[in-house]
């Protein structure tokens, strides 16, 4: 009489992970190809100045001026539409009501009469907006010999 011995087969329980890398791959190429491309807002011609650059814990809202002296605000639904101040006055307003902290930062176009730009801060500082920043381009300190 012989006996047959079998051996039994333990299955194996390990993931291809080979897929997964090709897709994360895929949607990473895919994310930095389209990230530049959803920027919101408005070309302005910003002003060359040296400075810090703020901390950031929120979205700001944007503000910008174009060479035309129009407003235009990040946080409104179609952010291309041009808005006057007292649609600027109640946008910001109800979200610095759900937001107190908001940092509002101003878009200036270099070739915007001054006074657009004082106007809009006049209005922020009578919403009670304290937390105030102007976007500038840094300077090329490249030299040319």
């Amino acid at each position: 009489m012989a006996f047959l011995i079998t051996r039994s087969r333990k299955s194996l329980a390990e993931i291809n992970v080979v897929p997964y890398i090709d897709v994360m791959l895929v949607l990473l190429v895919v994310f930095m190809v389209t990230a530049p491309l959803i920027t919101q807002g408005i070309s302005v011609e910003l002003p060359k100045a040296e400075a810090p650059s703020l901390p950031q814990t929120e979205a700001p809202v944007i503000v910008s001026v174009d060479a035309r002296g129009q407003y235009f605000i990040n946080s409104e639904s179609n952010p291309s539409q041009p808005v006057n101040l007292m649609q600027i006055r109640e946008s910001l307003s109800q979200t610095l009501l759900q937001k107190p902290n908001t940092v509002v930062l101003i878009e200036g176009d270099q070739g915007v009469a001054y006074g657009r730009v004082v106007e809009l801060m006049a209005l922020l500082k009578s919403i009670g907006q304290l937390k105030v920043g102007f976007v500038t381009q840094p300077n090329d300190t490249r030299k040319v010999n």
